[in-house]
């Protein structure tokens, strides 16, 4: 079973919906015992960080996110949840994060247009099982006003939007993107489908 994290944030159903589209059994929940029934997690989402974060420690979700981390779970981080993924973020002030990956939360600069909203270009840097079967430079979906910046180390793939950033991250069994897999049509259901089987 994979579990997605409810956590008081958008965009829960549509990854559950992918999932179960590809033939896996999907759950979104935001119960202890279903999460150590999981032989995978998902942060899925759209909102603010600080509310999802808030909303985490109200459920008391963080130690049990934790102890699943530091036992090899593997997790996928999406948009909102791969910035929680991060040691901290500066939107709407400061705020520490999960700190699954090292690394900070920035806003783009404003010499671009924010939100980055639509296709961009993710550009591979280190080869993973989770690209399987997607050609470099393959376009995926955003929807993000800020960025990820880690260490080359955890960087997967990068992208251009005004500077580079990381769009797609790990450390150990977490994996991070900035895109929205769901909502990338056959790539991202690919991409979805490798972490399923192959993470």
């Amino acid at each position: 079973m994979i579990a997605i994290v409810n956590y008081g944030v958008g965009n829960l159903a549509s990854v559950e919906k992918a999932l179960k589209k590809l033939g896996f059994q999907a759950e979104i929940t935001d119960a202890p015992r279903r999460f150590f029934q999981a032989e995978r997690v998902v942060f899925p989402g759209v909102g603010a960080f600080g509310a999802a974060l808030e909303n985490l420690q109200k459920k008391q979700l963080i130690p049990v996110l934790t102890e699943l981390r530091d036992k090899n779970v593997p997790m996928l981080g999406i948009c909102l949840g791969h910035q929680l993924l991060f040691s901290d973020s500066e939107e709407h002030g400061s705020h520490q994060g999960l700190d699954f990956i090292p690394g900070h939360v920035r806003r783009f600069p404003d010499t671009v247009r924010i939100p980055h909203m639509g296709w961009n270009r993710v550009e591979f840097s280190t080869p993973s099982p989770l690209f399987e079967g997607i050609p470099n430079r393959t376009f995926f979906y955003f929807a993000n006003s800020y960025y990820s910046v880690t260490e080359r180390e955890f960087t997967l793939a990068t992208t251009h939007y005004g500077l580079r950033f990381a769009s797609v991250a790990q450390k150990g069994t977490v994996f991070g993107v900035q895109f929205h897999p769901e909502k990338s049509q056959d790539a991202g259901l690919q991409l979805l489908e490798n972490f399923a089987r192959k993470i």
